[in-house]
């Protein structure tokens, strides 16, 4: 395996970051679909005030993988 470029994990995590797209590059494909499952869910039932819950849930992960990120790029998987 080589080593994940870090700036490339930080913008996927960005931009992308609601679909679990940082996690997928750097090797974590089973939490990244969770994330995706969260992020979907959660914005397709906004409407009906009930995909608040798991938007927040996704919103507060993405705040932690800010700071595991430099370790997922360091040991990807």
């Amino acid at each position: 395996m080589y080593k994940k470029s870090l700036a490339i994990a930080y913008i996927l995590w960005f931009f992308l970051g609601q679909i679990g797209v940082h996690r997928f590059y750097t090797g974590r494909a089973g939490t990244g679909i969770i994330q995706l499952l969260l992020g979907i869910s959660g914005w397709a039932t906004t409407a009906i005030l009930i995909g608040w819950i798991p938007l927040a849930i996704l919103w507060v992960w993405l705040v932690i993988d800010i700071f595991l990120i430099p370790g997922m790029c360091r040991d990807p998987k």
